[in-house]
């Protein structure tokens, strides 16, 4: 289901789910009253522009800060009240990572670790260097902090979530300062946790990225939750439509409409028109619609079934662009 989706009771088959979630400060209503339905297993894109509310619901998640009202299951646990046993099975990553700038990246995951004391200090210095390897920062291992680029902090953030096995990883603009490289390296370690069971939670406003990593996503406009679902489900909402490259404008006008489509010439370049029409539902095979316009003396120079993109679908939910490029 598109939009606000069901729940079925809290914590079943679901790593995050909540219920009337809503944060107020003072009479501004930052997140108002979101049903999220995230799927165990999942890798869940949490979308939409910046200021949205995506932010203010992970810190709520995390019991960074406390909800005004409505309810949150983490891996069928309500929060804040089982925190203590909740969080030691959750990775995060929250509005960019902050480290000691003269401490080598690995001392500073070492003390990290060793504050965490559901962490065992016989593994520490394994698991530190594992946490690095998988974010592709072994070489700077040894490097200070404020050495590193804003894309090395963001991955050392990354592999700070990581020093523990997570069955949750809520990570806030993962891929925020990253070279192409970088992001092709984060997308690929997202890929690799879900294969090995762990839910993956990525907030984002890059378009591209989500297609790329997610199976499933929800998009937030104004503090409003206004869709969720399997990104397939998502794309399937928009219009798909036919696209015609052809000199003979007017003529390929004519036969859609006798076919009973609704179609507009469209001046990209005046040597080369084209003539779009949305099938509104119409169940016409492209090899019909081809024939018949042959039939008609437009010639093609081009065609195609064009369905509904996910930048045309979120636009319209939020009336606003995304950026679609890193």
């Amino acid at each position: 289901m598109i939009g606000q989706t069901p729940a079925l009771g809290l914590g079943a088959d679901r790593a995050i789910e909540t219920r009337g979630l809503t944060k107020r400060f003072g009479s501004q209503t930052a997140v108002n009253g979101i049903d999220l339905a995230v799927p165990r297993g999942s890798v869940f894109g949490f979308l939409g522009p910046n200021g949205s509310g995506k932010t203010t619901t992970i810190r709520m998640l995390l019991a960074l800060t406390q909800a005004s009202s409505g309810t949150i299951s983490l891996l069928g646990h309500d929060m804040p009240a089982r925190l203590h046993e909740v969080l030691p099975r959750v990775g995060a990553l929250v509005e960019g990572p902050a480290f000691y700038p003269f401490l080598s990246g690995a001392a500073n995951l070492r003390r990290l670790d060793t504050a965490d004391r559901h962490a065992p200090s016989g593994t520490r210095r394994a698991r530190v260097q594992l946490a690095l390897e998988r974010v592709g920062l072994s070489h700077a291992a040894d490097k200070k902090v404020h050495a590193y680029s804003l894309g090395m902090k963001q991955r050392l953030g990354i592999a700070n979530a990581l020093l523990l096995p997570r069955d949750l990883l809520i990570l806030d603009e993962p891929t925020n300062g990253l070279d192409p490289q970088g992001t092709r390296e984060v997308r690929s370690l997202v890929r690799s946790l879900a294969a090995e069971g762990t839910t993956v939670f990525v907030s984002s406003h890059l378009l591209a990225e989500v297609e790329q990593m997610c199976t499933h996503a929800a998009v937030m406009s104004a503090g409003t939750l206004v869709a969720q679902g399997t990104l397939a489900a998502l794309r399937q909402v928009g219009e798909s439509r036919v696209r015609v490259r052809t000199p003979d404008a007017a003529g390929a006008v004519r036969v859609l409409t006798h076919l009973g489509l609704d179609p507009a010439p469209t001046t990209i370049d005046e040597n080369d028109p084209v003539v779009v029409a949305p099938l509104n539902g119409a169940h016409w095979q492209p090899e019909a619609i081809v024939t018949a316009l042959v039939a008609g003396g437009v010639r093609i120079r081009g065609f195609a079934i064009e369905e509904p993109t996910l930048e045309e679908r979120f636009v319209a939910l939020t009336g606003e662009g995304f950026d679609v490029v890193q």
